[in-house]
Parts: structure tokens; sequence; C-alpha cells
């Protein structure tokens, strides 16, 4: 863990060059390890999607439990998704008018039909905390894999004062393990939570490896240390 005490003020912004949209989906379920899948089929249905720096995709995640249904782990087992759950994909905004044509497509992942209807644009929200839940690492230690991520950040010019790692998680891409680590990032000013989303961190945004989301804060950690 990486921390430094002291709080920033954060104030309004939105990115000015990417956005994240969210689709309306009918799928019943999905492989737990659907990274590749998903992907792969995402990028037979928008050839440019690939070849964006900025764009990304957020993997499909249900919640733990929900009557008395655990979340599986195993990558073969399958989640069960309800019609709330969405499709979203993070790109630059002037691909936002090809993107909207995913809606109306039916993708194959890995043998389950996402029938993708109408999409929602969503402007990246300002937050003091970011998660990633998959960020890839070549690093078994948890702190070896931490101080890449500061020195990575550091690179980026992000400006924090605490990190975090968590779960770890192994993916399959094109048939190889991949093994990615939980991450979260902290106290963050305002420009710089905006420019840690746009930018990701790591590889594998296509795999949705490396995306940054806003979380809730970590003052209850904060206080017990």
């Amino acid at each position: 863990m990486f921390w430094e005490e002291d709080t920033n003020d954060l104030s309004s912004t939105e990115s000015q060059h990417v956005v994240d949209i969210s689709y309306k989906i009918s799928c019943r379920c999905l492989p737990v390890d659907h990274a590749h899948a998903l992907s792969e089929a995402l990028k037979t249905a928008l050839d440019w999607l690939e070849g964006e720096p900025l764009a990304g995709l957020h993997l499909v995640h249900v919640a733990g439990s929900q009557n008395g249904w655990m979340r599986p782990e195993a990558g073969y087992e399958l989640l069960q998704l309800s019609k709330r759950t969405r499709l979203q994909l993070r790109v630059p905004k002037h691909r936002i008018e090809d993107a909207k044509r995913l809606s109306g497509q039916t993708l194959d992942v890995a043998g389950h039909q996402i029938e993708v209807s109408e999409s929602h644009i969503r402007p990246l929200q300002t937050s003091d905390v970011l998660f990633s839940r998959y960020v890839i690492t070549d690093f078994d230690d948890e702190i070896q894999f931490e101080q890449w991520a500061v020195d990575e950040l550091r690179a980026l010019d992000i400006r924090f004062r605490k990190t975090m790692a968590g779960m770890r998680h192994t993916m399959h891409i094109s048939g190889q393990p991949v093994v990615t680590c939980s991450l979260l990032v902290a106290d963050l000013p305002a420009e710089d939570s905006i420019k840690l989303q746009e930018t990701g961190l790591g590889a594998g945004r296509t795999h949705g490896c490396g995306i940054f989301i806003p979380h809730k804060g970590i003052k209850a950690v904060d206080s017990s240390q």
C-alpha cells in the first residue's frame, strides 16, 4: 500500500476527449472469463476499435450475490445477467457516432448471443477515488506490483496520494493465462481523475483491463490507520 496523508479539493470537470457509452442488452448469461470472446466480437462489429488508443471495454460485471445466488469464480462458469445489465464501452468523442452503430447488432460471445439495443452516453465523472478491477501484472509480489503502478502513474504525471492493490484474477487472452490485480488510486485532483480514466493503466484496454471507474471513498480505511 502506498499512502501519503493529505486531501485534495475536487472541483467539477468532465472529459473533453472521452465518454462511456452504455447499451441496453438482451442476454441471459455469459462466461465469467468472457474478456477475450467479447473483445473479439466487438472488434468484428466495430473494426476501428482496436486502433483507437483511448477506446476500452468495461467487462460485464454482476453483483456478488442476489436472491441466494452467489457469483461464480471459475472462468467456465456462467454469470446470470439481469434485464438491467448493460454493455459499456469507453470511446473517444470523435467515435461516438461510430459506436452507436453497435445498436441493433447481435454479438456472438463464446456461443452466447448478446442483442444490443439503444445506447446512452455517459460523461466521465470526477472522483478523488478511482478503481480498476483488472490491471495486468507480471509480478507475483503485491509490493512489486504496487511499486510498478506508482511508477507508471507518476510517469503519466498523475497526482495522487494513495494506492491500494487488491484481488488477483486470471483471465485468458488468445488462449493464454493473463494475471491481473485490482487497484485503487485515491486523493486525485479533478483533472487527474479525468486523465486517469481517459488513459487507463497498463495493457489490455479492449479486454477490460486498466479501465478506471469512480469508487466510494476510503475515509473509513483512512481513519482506522
